[in-house]
């Protein structure tokens, strides 16, 4: 099913606003009850912003050479470590899986 527009929404919203009931408003704009109560619970819900609120990670190049200084100034450390030594030093948190891929692509084993 092919979700209701934006406009939709925010004239059904507002007919609520205005008092009527919401099986009124279900009725008017041909949406069930249960679409309403969801737009309800959306709207009490803060919105997050489309854009990303978290600073990037840095992926594959950027991953690689930073993390080579550091497989070679310690080499014998286990991925968590190197996580951990990671986030300390360059303030960005990665994950064991991205390690492991970042060591893999530099040929480290």
């Amino acid at each position: 099913m092919k979700a209701y527009s934006q406009d939709l929404r925010l004239r059904v919203l507002r007919a609520i606003d205005a008092g009527a009931s919401q099986s009124q408003v279900a009725e008017q704009f041909a949406v069930s009850t249960a679409t309403i109560k969801r737009y309800l619970k959306q709207r009490r819900k803060p919105v997050m912003s489309s854009q990303r609120r978290f600073q990037a990670v840095p992926t594959g190049a950027a991953l690689q050479a930073h993390l080579l200084a550091q497989l070679q100034a310690y080499p014998d450390l286990r991925r968590e470590e190197h996580c951990r030594l990671f986030q300390d030093g360059y303030g960005l948190q990665v994950s064991p899986a991205s390690i492991t891929r970042a060591r893999e692509a530099l040929g480290w084993t």
